[in-house]
């Protein structure tokens, strides 16, 4: 049984998760909360594990091919007998996409794996200025 770790984090951030070959995710083309004027005023509070946020950031054209593709990544990991496995995800303050998207695919993972882990390094971090 593969162990996986899925770190959701930002970039802004001067602590970003060490890991020997991880699975890196880069979230940073998708929509974020706080840049969309439609939106700010009712998601930016809130974090990517509500789930009006983790729709919103889905909705970007390209988010489920994001997804998809780490799936495939780890599970070729897991095909190649890797046991530990850690799984980067990260935007610019972590607190929106970064932590959606690792946890819909923690959520999508589940199926292959009795032990996946998921934490969000910077869920709680003030929301960076634009």
């Amino acid at each position: 049984m593969a162990h996986i770790r899925i770190t959701s984090y930002g970039t802004e951030h001067d602590d970003a998760p060490t890991a020997d070959h991880p699975v890196v995710v880069d979230t940073t083309r998708l929509h974020n909360p706080p840049d969309d004027p439609a939106v700010s005023a009712a998601l930016t509070q809130l974090t990517g594990r509500h789930p009006d946020v983790a729709a919103y950031v889905l909705a970007t054209p390209g988010a489920h091919d994001l997804l998809t593709t780490a799936r495939r990544d780890v599970e070729q990991r897991i095909a190649n007998g890797e046991q530990y496995i850690d799984v980067h995800v990260h935007c610019y303050g972590g607190r929106h996409r970064s932590v959606a998207i690792a946890e819909l695919l923690a959520a999508d993972l589940s199926v292959l794996d009795d032990y996946a882990h998921t934490s969000h390094r910077h869920i709680n971090h003030p929301i960076l200025p634009a």
